[in-house]
């Protein structure tokens, strides 16, 4: 099993900068992708940003630019540096663990990121 804890939402302004953390503990997967989804009220859940073992990352069009996807290997932390934010980046925002083996994904139980216009 694995556990994923997220922090560092909140309530912030326009323009301001969030940087969002995604502890991980338990099993080790030798084939996986990290990523960070945001559900906003009324809509599906979509993907922000992914990176996978080997360090190449993904973005959505919407966070080109403005969001950065990390990870420490050594602390088993991932991060998402959010800058420049924008009132349509309200959402709850999720850390995922997808195993690429069985197709699993492992969720966290979110943090609200509300940004005030």
């Amino acid at each position: 099993q694995v556990q994923l804890v997220e922090s560092g939402g909140g309530l912030v302004q326009a323009g301001d900068s969030l940087r969002l953390s995604c502890a991980a503990s338990g099993r080790a997967f030798d084939s996986y992708i990290m990523g960070w989804y945001c559900q906003a009220p009324g809509k599906q859940r979509e993907l922000v940003a992914s990176i996978n073992r080997s360090g190449s990352t993904n973005y959505a069009d919407s966070v080109k630019g403005r969001f950065t996807i990390s990870r420490d290997n050594a602390k088993n932390t991932m991060y998402l540096q959010m800058n420049s934010l924008k009132p349509e980046d309200t959402a709850v925002y999720y850390c995922n663990l997808h195993v690429l083996q069985t197709g699993y994904d492992y969720w966290g139980q979110g943090t609200q990121v509300t940004v005030s216009s």
